[in-house]
């Protein structure tokens, strides 16, 4: 569905929209190819509606006089000095981890990192990277705590269960699936010791 090369997602993630999910790509933004940034999206991630990634063509020259882009606009204004590329502001590829969950209308800035199991909040816009297991809300989004502790987020970076083939995912979903961490965290480092003794 998707038809940008340097837009990559993983599988079993999904854009929720009731306009359709191959509307997707209109909702990355600024994305010029001379400038060579990907999205890169992992595995099993949930994408609600109105979701906007800001690419890198976004960012204006900040080093001179005026912000204007005199350079791309042509026309008369051939006098324009055009910058070379690592002149240019560029802040890299940006990259959302597994299961993530973007909630509604999230705008998401350019080389933005979102770890795995993170939940951005609706309406948020995701500036800076955003840690493995955290919920983040706000204008600019914040953490507002860690959804987990560090044994069951340790547990869960060993298990990669998203990277995992999908009949053994099917295994683990009652694991995964239990609101009880306590038991899941016991179940899981069950799990990882019997594949790995």
């Amino acid at each position: 569905m998707v038809k940008n090369p340097r837009i990559i997602i993983g599988d079993y993630t999904y854009y929720d929209d009731i306009d359709g999910a191959d509307r997707f790509e209109e909702h990355v933004t600024h994305f010029y190819e001379f400038i060579g940034d990907r999205l890169i999206i992992g595995n099993f991630c949930a994408i609600a509606k109105g979701v906007t990634f800001i690419m890198n063509g976004a960012n204006h020259r900040m080093d001179c006089a005026t912000t204007y882009p005199f350079y791309i606009m042509g026309g008369d204004w051939g006098g324009a000095i055009a910058p070379v590329m690592d002149e240019l502001p560029l802040k890299g590829d940006t990259v959302i981890g597994n299961d993530v969950w973007i909630g509604q209308n999230v705008t998401i800035m350019p080389g933005v990192h979102i770890g795995d199991g993170a939940i951005i909040g609706t309406n948020a816009t995701v500036a800076s990277d955003i840690p493995q297991y955290s919920i983040a809300v706000g204008n600019p989004a914040k953490v507002i705590r860690r959804r987990f502790d560090d044994e069951m987020i340790d547990l869960l970076e060993r298990l990669q269960w998203w990277n995992r083939p999908i009949e053994e995912v099917d295994t683990l979903i009652p694991i995964l699936s239990n609101p009880d961490i306590a038991q899941a965290k016991i179940d899981i480092a069950e799990y990882l010791r019997i594949q790995y003794d």
